[in-house]
């Protein structure tokens, strides 16, 4: 499984919201100025993410996006799977003999359990920019 810049600047859009969770709707502007991003992308990506649920707009000189839910409440598999669809790593895995079957299976719960398993509240947490033990992800 890869994950595409459409996972990982759709999940930097989500954290920015949720560290922004209760100050106000955010501009997409802002979120692609702070990190370096292109804004015509990320309106691109927002679509498929109001339209999922996860983010409301809000109209206006001082509109953005707010979080449909409070962070520790949309987990990073949420967002990764409107914007990638759903978490696969081998195509045919019934074709595959049981035990290279059994080790797709267990990688992909093992991704699965990370992604389901981690907020939101925990990546903005953990975006301060400083050296953390905290999480660390390849995938």
């Amino acid at each position: 499984m890869r994950i595409s810049t459409k996972g990982r600047y759709g999940l930097t859009i989500m954290i920015e919201l949720a560290k922004n969770q209760g100050e106000g709707p955010t501009s997409l502007k802002s979120i692609a100025q702070a990190n370096e991003l292109s804004e015509h992308y990320l309106e691109q990506l927002i679509a498929p993410l109001r339209n999922a649920g996860l983010v409301k707009s809000i109209r206006g000189a001082y509109g953005g996006y707010i979080l449909a839910e409070v962070p520790s409440k949309i987990t990073a598999g949420d967002v990764i799977r409107v914007l990638e669809g759903p978490i696969t790593l081998v195509e045919g895995i019934e074709d595959e003999g049981p035990a290279q079957r059994e080790l797709w299976i267990r990688i992909r719960d093992a991704i699965k359990s990370v992604l389901d398993n981690t907020t939101l509240e925990d990546l903005a947490n953990n975006s301060d920019g400083t050296e953390n033990d905290g999480y660390m992800f390849y995938i």
